[in-house]
């Protein structure tokens, strides 16, 4: 290259150089600037308004929506109300002398369940027979007692007899009064122990009543049997009106239940179908295998629509609530906490942590950190996060 070529090619390059020196401020003005971090954990961003990352953000202002409350949902099983239900047993041993119900029927409280011949009704009569006699033999010496007492009153006051004669009588007259209260006592015990055998006087069977109204739901005796097992169960009457839904909810969710509140109710059998029950018992102690507490909630049954062993699940949830909500989208999520970018200014952006609810479709409730009115950053966010971290 001659020296004419070379000076034109240094002149060239000398050009091109200080275009760029004037080029390069205007560069640095439109480039996004993060700034420090606030006390609170927040950062803001400034970014100029000739800044092309500027047409990436999108941002809308947070509304209010009206969301439901917190929601528990755990799978429950219908049971027996252990106050309304009744298993009876033999009162004494004896053979089965008929069985008037059968699994199924419908009793009333008194109603005869089944017959038993038994020794113990014989002996049983028979102690209530004698204490009968006992009584009349101890109210017959009362009433002599009582005339002895008089004549010899009446003789002391004619000066016939000394006073000791006349303190007899009257300590006899106690004494008769005394024993016809002993006879009558054992008699009232002989006549309740024919009354809970379901006996009378002329009577040689025990007749077993039903203590409450109901359904034969178990039946284990037939006639001609003999049992002399007073303790297991050969009958089960349960009233049926009411009965309980019993869930296990875990242990995160019990704060949400209180006693008195209504829980919805639904079945595998009646899909489709929601019925209501009240809580009457929260369990004192949690499982610790399953950590979870069980519930113990009423539901009425007049038509007899729900058996126990049934299975299904409760629900129950706090009343709505107007809370701010933001689209999903609008979320950064970084170390197990929450964000979102709040326009404080055109162009200046500040990342807030909030604290979230349940989400409901694309929406997030937002319980603490936002406000309605507040504009949040909806499109964009992953670009405001990565000039943050610059």
């Amino acid at each position: 290259m001659n020296k004419k070529g070379f000076a034109i090619f240094l002149l060239i390059i000398l050009v091109f150089a200080a275009s760029c020196a004037k080029k390069e401020p205007g560069v640095a003005k439109s480039r996004p600037v993060p700034a420090d971090a606030s006390p609170d954990g927040s950062a803001t961003i400034v970014i100029p308004s000739d800044s092309p990352a500027l047409k990436q953000l999108r941002v809308e202002s947070v509304s209010l929506a009206n969301l439901p409350g917190d929601t528990v949902v755990a799978p429950g099983r219908i049971e027996f109300d252990p106050s309304r239900v009744s298993r009876i047993v033999l009162p004494v041993p004896g053979r089965v002398d008929g069985v008037l119900v059968r699994i199924g029927d419908h009793v009333t409280v008194g109603q005869i369940l089944f017959a038993i011949d038994s020794p113990d009704a014989d002996a049983a009569i028979s102690e209530f027979r004698q204490s009968q006699a006992a009584v009349s033999q101890t109210r017959s010496a009362l009433i002599k007692a009582q005339a002895d007492r008089d004549r010899a009153a009446e003789l002391f006051d004619h000066k016939a007899i000394a006073k000791k004669d006349l303190l007899a009588s009257e300590n006899e007259l106690v004494q008769a009064q005394a024993a016809l209260d002993q006879t009558e006592a054992a008699r009232e015990h002989c006549r309740r122990r024919l009354e809970i055998l379901g006996l009378d006087e002329g009577g040689q069977r025990v007749m077993v009543k039903s203590p409450l109204a109901g359904k034969v739901i178990d039946v284990s005796i037939t006639g001609g049997e003999y049992r002399n097992d007073t303790t297991t169960s050969v009958m089960t009457v349960a009233d049926l009106s009411t009965v309980w839904v019993t869930s296990s909810v875990p242990e995160n969710a019990i704060r949400l239940i209180d006693l008195g509140e209504s829980v919805e109710v639904e079945l595998v059998a009646y899909p489709g179908e929601i019925f209501s029950a009240r809580v009457k018992r929260i369990a004192d102690t949690l499982d610790p295998k399953t950590r979870a507490v069980q519930v113990r909630a009423e539901l009425t049954n007049p038509q007899g629509k729900f058996r126990p062993e049934m299975f299904g699940t409760i629900r129950h949830s706090h009343a709505s609530q107007s809370v701010p909500v933001v689209p999903a989208r609008a979320i950064l999520r970084r170390g197990g906490e929450s964000f979102v970018y709040v326009e404080r200014a055109p162009g200046t952006f500040t990342r807030v942590p909030v604290v979230l609810g349940t989400a409901s479709g694309d929406r997030v409730p937002v319980l603490k950190g936002l406000q309605a009115g507040d504009r949040v950053v909806v499109d964009g966010v992953m670009l405001l996060s990565g000039v943050e971290a610059r």
